[in-house]
């Protein structure tokens, strides 16, 4: 007889293209064994290309969604991604600060690949102020932990002491800032576990298919949760599957631009 799976609530966006959002969630959770219930905060008209249009969930349907899932499921982890607004946020806050959204791990989707600002700085600060004091961890990359600090991260030494302060600061159980835009030979992601600092390197994989991997870094990081695991290993675990995820799909050509990754390389 198979084993009920544990359950993870993802709240995010969707991308039609299907390489990033909720699509890449679901993916990284099913490949974990764990069951995905999701909440829509927008759709989004995109490829591998780029973004063509959005169009956001009225906040009274994203609270519709979230409601139906706790009604229903026993959910062991939550993940946010593109929350939109501020109004979102704040109404995601609302559930976490009364408990409800175990084991948050908040992807906080503020800062375009190419760099462009995503969201309006009264939703940034909503971020730091109302969610990410109930975040088990936050996993922002390299731009967007430099907009939350204020300040150009340059370095691996710039990023482990911007990760304690975004703690320090915020709140947030654990802070993962992921290295991958840095202008290095190898990939460095680096977190404060709230008790110390951590490296966590890995070779770079020459691939232009790299839409969605922090999407997909945060998802599986709540999968690992979801099942019970403690978070530095769930963290480590989870860029050992990112990177097989971008090994796997290396040679794909799926779209004319930045093509998903391999959600169940093993």
């Amino acid at each position: 007889m198979s084993v009920t799976p544990p359950v993870a609530l993802v709240i995010a966006g969707s991308d039609s293209g299907g390489g990033a959002g909720i699509q890449a969630d679901v993916r990284a959770l099913a490949a974990h064994g764990v069951f995905a219930t999701t909440a829509i905060t927008a759709l989004t008209a995109q490829n591998t290309v780029g973004v063509h249009g959005v169009h956001v969930v009225p906040a009274e349907i994203v609270a519709a969604q979230i409601e139906a899932v706790l009604a229903d499921f026993d959910v062991r982890a939550t993940k946010t991604g593109m929350l939109a607004t501020a109004e979102i946020i704040e109404l995601v806050a609302r559930y976490a600060a009364g408990g409800r959204l175990p084991a948050l791990v908040v992807d906080p989707v503020m800062v375009s690949a190419a760099g462009d600002r995503l969201l309006e700085v009264e939703a940034e600060e909503a971020y730091r102020r109302l969610l990410f004091p109930h975040a088990a961890v936050v996993t922002p990359n390299l731009r967007e932990a430099s907009v939350l600090v204020g300040r150009t991260l340059q370095s691996v030494a710039d990023m482990g002491e911007a990760a304690r302060e975004l703690a320090a600061s915020t709140g947030a159980g654990a802070v993962v800032v992921k290295g991958g835009h840095l202008d290095a030979d190898v990939a460095v992601d680096v977190v404060w576990d709230g008790q110390g600092l951590h490296e966590l390197g890995g070779p770079r994989t020459a691939t232009t298919n790299n839409h969605g991997t922090g999407c997909s870094l945060a998802s599986a990081i709540a999968a690992g949760l979801a099942l019970g695991g403690e978070l530095l290993p769930a963290v480590c675990a989870a860029k050992a599957y990112v990177r097989r995820g971008l090994e796997a799909s290396a040679g794909w050509r799926l779209g004319q631009g930045h093509g998903p990754i391999d959600h169940f390389a093993v």
